[in-house]
């Protein structure tokens, strides 16, 4: 990474930890995740909340040990407890980007319970409405887990960007070592026709050159009469050891080769061997720079290296920029099967959250968790099963900011 970005990204998520990034938990939002901070918050018998109303008290928790997250709700009146019975309740959470969930409540044992499940993440604005023995009573209050505010500006100059979960596919790839070679044909080593002195040499290792130029001059020994060395192919001067002065014999005075393309041979172990075949795409990545070009394999070579035990499969890659360089070590990646699915997201969108794994669901300058069930995956996607939809704005780069500023805020829910 270019050092000056590294250092704008370190300052920008230091501002976001300092709160420069947020619009403080002194709003009417910000990072408060109730109207109270947790210690603020008064707990009945039962680790609920509790609501009060004159001489009417209701406890409400959510309850999630050995079942999946519920409501539960016990009443009160001058601190003594009612049976479940002597009043009705509902509770309506307003959750990020407009969805609402009611919760209406049935007797059950000594308490009241919610009629649904509270999916995650707990992250609400909630509303308690409850009717006990002819009086009425609401509550409302903020409830926020895994929840955040960025400006857009403060975002935008963090390199956060968003965006939407649609389908994708995954593929089923395999991941391989490779080498870079010259073509056969385009490749070839000069050896002087007759022996003799060399008199004169006009190339040099690197210099480019065309077929059928002049690259020396040896004096035969044989006719006493100077002939001229020339390249049979376009291509780039690999190696030289002509030296004017020097006898030319047997031994190659030039290796010359044509290099706008290459190819790349890939070793194939085991089962690979087995089921990569010729006509399977392959991306191909430099291993000094990361750059990756995309092709098809070729062919897979009949033969069985002894020493390694591996199959090579080759492929040939374009190289007009002269970027990629022949005994150069690659990465590659076959793809032997595609798999289209409804939803995806890209792994660097992942985070960890508590023992989930998330994506950061952007509206407006609001960030929230999104707890997912995931499916298959490759290199760069994976599939989402649960727990986001089509269209949902993601935070796709620079996730990990985000992460930071909501651990930093320290939210939870009432449990």
């Amino acid at each position: 990474m270019n050092p000056s970005k590294t250092f704008l990204i370190l300052g920008l998520a230091l501002a976001l930890v300092a709160c420069g990034a947020r619009t403080g938990a002194d709003d009417e939002h910000g990072h408060g995740h109730d109207e109270h901070t947790e210690t603020e918050v008064e707990k009945g018998a039962h680790n609920g909340r509790l609501l009060r109303e004159g001489n009417l008290i209701v406890e409400l928790a959510i309850f999630e040990d050995g079942v999946p997250p519920e409501y539960r709700a016990w009443l009160y009146r001058d601190g003594k407890p009612l049976p479940p019975d002597a009043g009705s309740l509902e509770v309506v959470l307003a959750r990020l980007g407009g969805v609402t969930d009611t919760h209406r409540f049935t007797a059950r044992g000594d308490h009241l319970v919610g009629s649904g499940v509270v999916y995650e993440p707990h992250s609400f604005d909630v509303e308690v409405r409850a009717q006990v023995d002819g009086q009425s009573a609401r509550w409302t209050y903020e409830s926020y887990e895994g929840r955040t505010r960025i400006a857009a500006d403060i975002a935008t100059q963090a390199g956060i960007r968003v965006a939407a979960a649609g389908p994708g596919v995954i593929r089923d790839e395999h991941e391989l070592q490779g080498l870079l070679t010259p073509i056969e044909g385009r490749h070839a080593r000069l050896a002087a026709r007759f022996p003799g002195p060399i008199r004169s040499i006009t190339v040099g290792v690197g210099d480019a050159v065309r077929q059928g130029q002049a690259l020396a001059t040896v004096e035969s020994n044989v006719s006493l009469a100077p002939y001229t060395i020339t390249s049979p192919i376009d291509g780039v001067v690999l190696a030289r050891s002509a030296t004017v002065g020097e006898v030319a014999g047997e031994s190659p005075l030039f290796e010359i080769a044509d290099l706008s393309a290459l190819w790349v041979d890939v070793h194939l172990f085991g089962g690979d061997a087995q089921h990569i075949v010729a006509g399977l795409p392959i991306e191909v990545t430099r291993l000094s720079d990361g750059v990756s070009a995309s092709t098809t394999l070729d062919r897979v070579l009949p033969a069985t290296a002894t020493a390694s035990q591996s199959t090579v499969g080759r492929a040939r890659i374009d190289n007009a920029d002269g970027r990629w360089r022949p005994g150069a070590a690659v990465r590659a990646r076959v793809t032997v099967a595609e798999h289209a699915v409804p939803l995806a997201v890209p792994l660097a969108a992942l985070q960890r959250f508590r023992d989930w794994d998330v994506v950061f669901v952007r509206v407006g300058d609001d960030y929230e968790i999104r707890p997912l069930e995931l499916g298959r995956r490759d290199g760069v996607h994976v599939e989402v099963l649960e727990g986001l939809k089509a269209g949902d704005e993601i935070v796709v780069e620079q996730s990990y900011l985000v992460k930071a500023d909501i651990e930093k805020s320290g939210a939870s829910h009432d449990h």
